[in-house]
C-alpha cells in the first residue's frame, strides 16, 4: 500500500512512498486540509542522499504505531529541500531559532490556519537513545500542548514571527569602503584557516573570497598558505574518491579522513572551479591537476544524461548484498586490508601503503578510506594499483568503461547484476542551480587547461537547460525525465547566468566555432526575467522565490549567507558587475550598487556569514575589463586575475596591442605585450 507521494517526481518523495504515514506533499490542498480539520502540520524536509532522512524513513516513519498517532492527530507533509529550498530556508531559520541547531532531516511542527512553526528538532528515534526521546513521546507532547496550552501557543508564535520578520529587515547603510572589503576577505581567510571542528568541509564560497584576498597584501594573514593548504586538504584527504573521482560531502572529522559518502553535484563543480582557479593562480600541484581530471570522469561516466545535463547527487548509503534489508554507510567506497592483500601484490600493496594511511585495523570501522599522506605526482605503479581497485569496485578498468548506468532506485540496486560492487543510488534529476555550478567548473577548467573536452560537456549541458527549462515564458528550476518542474528560485537564476559568462569568456580563448555572444544574449534575456520578478522594488537585492509562487509562504526572505552553495544575492551581484563590464550598460552597475548598499549592515557586521558579498564587493570596486585581441586573451585569461573580464576587439588605439579599463577608468594603450601584462597585473595587485 503506497501513499500520496508515489506519485512524486522527487526520488526523496518517493523513498517515503509506502511508509505507513499518511503523507502529502506541499501544496494548497494540504494546506486547506490542517485548517479545515484543525490538525498541527507535521513538516518533515530532507533530500535523497540525507544519511539520517534515510535512516528516519526506515525507522520512525515506517512504525506503525508512530503512523497511525500522526496520521490522526497531524497532518504530515513531506518536501524535498532541493525542489523548494525557499521552504527549507525559512523553517531552517526557525528550527534555529527554537533550538540554536538546524540540520537534516529537519522535522518541524505548524498552527494550520497561519504556518508558523512552534516546536522543531531533526532526527527522532523511535526508542529513546543518543539523548533524544522516542518519536512517539515527542509527538504526543506537542499535541497536548497545541490542545491544552493556547496562550503558551500564541505567545510562542508570537515570539517566532517577530524573530522571522526582523531576519530579513536589512539595517540601512552604507559603506562599500576598502576597510569594509579587506576585513571581509580577511575573516573568510581567517574562517578557512581556523576552522576546527569535529567535521570538516569544503566552503568554497570561503576559499574563493580568500583566495581573492590573495590579491591584496594583508600583512595579518598568510592567504596564499590558507588556500594551498584548503586545496591539499580536498586533494590528498579521504573527502576525495581516490579510485574512481568526486568528491564527497564532507568529513565527519577535522583531519579530512572519513568522508560522509555522499557525493552531490554542486560541491563537485565548486571545486574543480577552486583547483583550477588554485592553478592559474601558480599552485600547479599534480594533485590538483589529477583531482580535476579524474571527477571530470567520474561527471562523464556516471552523472551524465544523456541528454548532456548533470544528475543531482549519489547516496552516501549502499548495499553490500542484494540479501542486506538496509544500505550500509560506504560500502561501495571502502576496503577492508584482506580485500587489498587478495586485489594487489605484496609489492604492490607496499608501495601504496608509502602513499596512504593503510593499516590493518582501518580507519572507518574496521575498513580503510584511502587518504593520502604526501602531495607530488602518483608513480605509474600507484596509478596502476588504484585501477584495480577501481575494477573490483566496478567490474572493468577504467580504460575500458564510459558510462556506468545509474541505479536510479533502492530495488534496482540490489536487483540488477552488477559486475561489481552495488553501487549507490543516483538521484538523477535535473537542478538548474547544481548544474549551473558545475558548468562554471568545467569552464573555468577548460580555459585553464586548453580542454575542449570540458567546454563541450558545459556547453551541453547549458543548451539543454536553454532549450528545456523555459515554459510559458518562465524558466523553471528542475527536471525530471525530460519534464520541467518549479518556478525558478533566486540561486536558479544567479547561478545560471554566472554559467552563461563563464562560458562566453571560455569560448572567445578556445579555438570553437561557438558564438560567444549567443551566451551573453541568453544572460542578459534571463537577467530581464530574474528582475521582472525577484527583484526587490523597495529594499534592493533578490527574493529567493518569485512573488507569484510565494503566496503560501509567511514571508519572503532574500538569501545573502553562504552555505554549502554560495548566497543567491552574492553571486547576483557580481553578475551585474560582469554584464556591466560586457554590455557598457550602467544601469547593471547602478544595480549592483544600490545591492551592496542594501547588504552593507551585515556586510559589516556579520563578515563572517557573506564571502560571496565580499566577492561581489571585490568586483564592484575593482572591475576590470580587458580590451584585446583572441590572442592576447588566449595568453591572459589562464591566469588568475579574479576580476577581470575580457572582450575580443579590433579597433584598438594605433600601435597599440590592447587596452585596460578599471572601474570608470582606462589606462594609456599597451603598446607591447608586457605592457599589457603590466597594466592588468596592476589593476588586479590591492595595495592596503
Amino acid at each position: 500500500m503506497t501513499n500520496r507521494l508515489a506519485k512524486s517526481q522527487s526520488l526523496y518523495l518517493r523513498k517515503h512512498a509506502e511508509n505507513p504515514v499518511d503523507w502529502w506533499p506541499w501544496s494548497e490542498d494540504a494546506l486547506e486540509t490542517a485548517k479545515q480539520q484543525d490538525k498541527p502540520i507535521f513538516l518533515s524536509i530532507g533530500y535523497s542522499s540525507c544519511h539520517w532522512c534515510t535512516v528516519m524513513e526506515g525507522e520512525a516513519f515506517s512504525d506503525e504505531k508512530i503512523a497511525q498517532y500522526l496520521n490522526e492527530k497531524f497532518l504530515p507533509i513531506k518536501v524535498d529541500r532541493e525542489e523548494r529550498p525557499d521552504v527549507d530556508s525559512i523553517y531552517m531559520q526557525a528550527l534555529q531559532m527554537l533550538t540554536g541547531q538546524g540540520g537534516w532531516p529537519l522535522n518541524i511542527f505548524l498552527t494550520p490556519d497561519d504556518l508558523i512553526p512552534f516546536v522543531g528538532g531533526t532526527y527522532f528515534p523511535v526508542e529513546p537513545r543518543y539523548g533524544r526521546p522516542g518519536f512517539l513521546e515527542v509527538l504526543q507532547k506537542i499535541r497536548s500542548f497545541y490542545d491544552l496550552e493556547k496562550n503558551k501557543l500564541e505567545d510562542l508564535k508570537t515570539e517566532v514571527l517577530e524573530g522571522l520578520r526582523k531576519s530579513v529587515l536589512l539595517p540601512e547603510a552604507e559603506d562599500l569602503s576598502q576597510e569594509v572589503l579587506q576585513k571581509g576577505l580577511e575573516v573568510s581567510t581567517g574562517i578557512i584557516r581556523d576552522r576546527y571542528s569535529q567535521q570538516s568541509f569544503p566552503m568554497i564560497p570561503y576559499a574563493e573570497a580568500a583566495l581573492q584576498g590573495t590579491k591584496f597584501n594583508f600583512k595579518s594573514q598568510n592567504n596564499n598558505e590558507v588556500c594551498l593548504q584548503r586545496g591539499l586538504h580536498l586533494a590528498l584527504g579521504g573527502i576525495y574518491d581516490h579510485v574512481a573521482g568526486g568528491f564527497h560531502r564532507y568529513t565527519v572529522d577535522s583531519t579530512w579522513t572519513v568522508p560522509h559518502f555522499e557525493k552531490m553535484l554542486y560541491d563537485n563543480g565548486q571545486i574543480i572551479e577552486y583547483l583550477a582557479n588554485l592553478w592559474s593562480a601558480g599552485y600547479q600541484e599534480p594533485a590538483f591537476k589529477r583531482g580535476i581530471i579524474e571527477t571530470v570522469n567520474w561527471l562523464k561516466r556516471e552523472m551524465t544524461a544523456s541528454a548532456g545535463f548533470f544528475y543531482a547527487a549519489q547516496d552516501a548509503d549502499s548495499f553490500a548484498t542484494p540479501d542486506e534489508v538496509e544500505p550500509e554507510e560506504g560500502a561501495f567506497y571502502v576496503w577492508s586490508y584482506k580485500e587489498l592483500e587478495s586485489l594487489l601484490t605484496s609489492e604492490e600493496l607496499s608501495k601504496l601503503s608509502k602513499q596512504f594511511f593503510i593499516t590493518s585495523n582501518g580507519n572507518f570501522e574496521g575498513k580503510i578510506v584511502l587518504q593520502r599522506k604526501q602531495a607530488g605526482e602518483l608513480s605509474e605503479t600507484i596509478e596502476n594499483s588504484l585501477s584495480k581497485l577501481f575494477k573490483a569496485r566496478y567490474g572493468v578498468l577504467p580504460l575500458n568503461i564510459e558510462t556506468f548506468p545509474p541505479a536510479t532506485n533502492n530495488q534496482e540496486a540490489k536487483n540488477n547484476n552488477w559486475p561489481g560492487r552495488i553501487p549507490a543510488v543516483t538521484d538523477t534529476k535535473m537542478i538548474v542551480a547544481w548544474n549551473s555550478l558545475m558548468i562554471s567548473g568545467l569552464a573555468r577548467a577548460a580555459t585553464v587547461f586548453k580542454s575542449l573536452e570540458y567546454l563541450e560537456l558545459a556547453v551541453n549541458a547549458t543548451n539543454f537547460i536553454i532549450k528545456n527549462q523555459w515554459v510559458d515564458k518562465r524558466f523553471h528550476r528542475l527536471n525530471y525525465e525530460g519534464k520541467p518542474a518549479v518556478i525558478a528560485q533566486s540561486e536558479d537564476y544567479a547561478l545560471f547566468i554566472k554559467a552563461l559568462l563563464d562560458l562566453q569568456q571560455a569560448s572567445i580563448s578556445l579555438e570553437t566555432s561557438l558564438n560567444t555572444n549567443y551566451w551573453l544574449e541568453i544572460a542578459i534575456r534571463l537577467q530581464d526575467e530574474f528582475d521582472e520578478f525577484l527583484w526587490s522594488i523597495e529594499a534592493a537585492g533578490y527574493y529567493n522565490a518569485s512573488r507569484d509562487v510565494s503566496g503560501e509562504l509567511i514571508l519572503r526572505e532574500q538569501n545573502y549567507i553562504d552555505n554549502a552553495i554560495p548566497a543567491a544575492n552574492g553571486i547576483a551581484i557580481t553578475n551585474l558587475v560582469r554584464l556591466s563590464l560586457l554590455t557598457e550598460e550602467l544601469r547593471y552597475l547602478d544595480q549592483a550598487e544600490s545591492a551592496l548598499n542594501a547588504f552593507s549592515s551585515i556586510m559589516k557586521k556579520s563578515s563572517q556569514a557573506c564571502p560571496s558579498l565580499f566577492v561581489a564587493l571585490d568586483w564592484y570596486r575593482n572591475q576590470t575589463l580587458v580590451r584585446t585581441s583572441e590572442a592576447e586573451i588566449d595568453n591572459l585569461i589562464t591566469q588568475y586575475f579574479p576580476t577581470a573580464m575580457y572582450k575580443k576587439e579590433t579597433d584598438l588605439p594605433e600601435n597599440s596591442v590592447g587596452l585596460v579599463c578599471q572601474g570608470l577608468i582606462c589606462k594609456k594603450p599597451s603598446l607591447s605585450k608586457q605592457e599589457l601584462l603590466e597594466h592588468l597585473e596592476q589593476s588586479q595587485n590591492r595595495w592596503v
